[in-house]
């Protein structure tokens, strides 16, 4: 059996249990607003945090992923400020705003928006297989996060058009960073990606006073209940699901790792079942049968990429090899 025709389903489970952890942090940080952090505060102590304890680890156990070219500098700075840091905030200032529900059908609208950058800007053909995926994946959210009972007409006008950003953000974050990982690790990625975020969050207050002054965020008292949330949503909220996510997207590329990821919603349901015995209405279980039949469909076909991250990679070091 051909060993590299199980990479795609390999990168299908990382993204899946990266959407478990995700769909925790979000109630997290909810609680947290509702506490007295800021989406402002949360987002600086996340990045900060996160930069940190993944340069630790990986200095300690792979610090061969630390070196990158000067000449890629600019392309981190990017996909630090526009991607990692306003993924965080536009997301925050949405669920501080409106539901958590809407904010993550919002959010999700990025498959779309991933898909349509494919098609417009980058002229890769979209197989009808991966249409029908992005079509019942947002219809499942959409009925898996209740939307049918938000009067979504009536929502905060801001908290709508900062989820609405979120999904620009995760798209261009998702897309932006497959890029980067056709000559670095995803590891490697994700940390220079934490990194310019933190000094992003870190610096900007003289010119945005809405922003935490420098290092501000974690050095306020918080209560243990609190820090114990901004760790969790540190480490188990930032620095495994989005190197998971990554991972995903380093073998499945961006539009079928965007698709998986809604199974966030999924999961965030199914864990207020078990633990806060919330029901689930039929039409929640139908949307979760969607998204979950959206993912399966993206694998009826082998579509072994040959333009994956992990494949270009490796062509080039065979190359250098020879």
């Amino acid at each position: 059996m051909d060993q590299s025709a199980s990479i795609p389903k390999r990168g299908y489970l990382y993204v899946a249990l990266g959407a478990l952890l995700w769909a925790i942090s979000g109630s997290s940080a909810k609680f947290l607003f509702q506490q007295g952090v800021t989406p402002f505060d949360l987002a600086q102590a996340r990045v900060t945090l996160a930069s940190v304890l993944l340069f630790l680890w990986l200095l300690l156990h792979r610090p061969s992923l630390l070196r990158i070219s000067y000449k890629d500098i600019a392309y981190f700075v990017v996909l630090g400020v526009a991607g990692m840091a306003m993924v965080h905030l536009t997301y925050f200032l949405a669920i501080s705003k409106i539901k958590v529900a809407a904010a993550i059908l919002l959010q999700y609208q990025a498959p779309v928006l991933i898909a349509l950058y494919g098609v417009i800007v980058a002229k890769e053909n979209l197989t009808r297989y991966t249409v029908l995926a992005i079509l019942g994946a947002i219809a499942g959210c959409y009925l898996v996060v209740g939307a049918y009972n938000l009067d979504l007409l009536t929502l905060n006008r801001e908290g709508v058009i900062y989820g609405l950003l979120s999904a620009m953000a995760f798209g261009g974050y998702s897309v932006y960073g497959e890029r980067g990982m056709r000559r670095y690790d995803p590891w490697t990625v994700l940390f220079y990606a934490l990194l310019i975020a933190a000094i992003f969050w870190n610096s900007v207050h003289p010119l945005w006073n809405a922003a935490p002054p420098p290092f501000a965020s974690v050095l306020r008292s918080y209560s243990p209940v609190q820090w114990a949330w901004i760790l969790y949503i540190v480490v188990l909220g930032t620095i495994l699901p989005f190197g998971l996510y990554f991972q995903g997207i380093n073998l499945i590329r961006s539009t079928r790792a965007s698709i998986t990821a809604t199974l966030e919603p999924i999961t965030a349901g199914v864990i207020s079942y078990i633990f806060l015995r919330e029901s689930l209405s039929s039409l929640q279980i139908l949307g979760a049968i969607l998204v979950i039949g959206a993912i399966v469909l993206l694998q009826l076909r082998q579509e072994y990429d040959d333009k994956t991250p992990a494949l270009i990679r490796a062509r080039s070091n065979t190359a250098k090899a020879a």
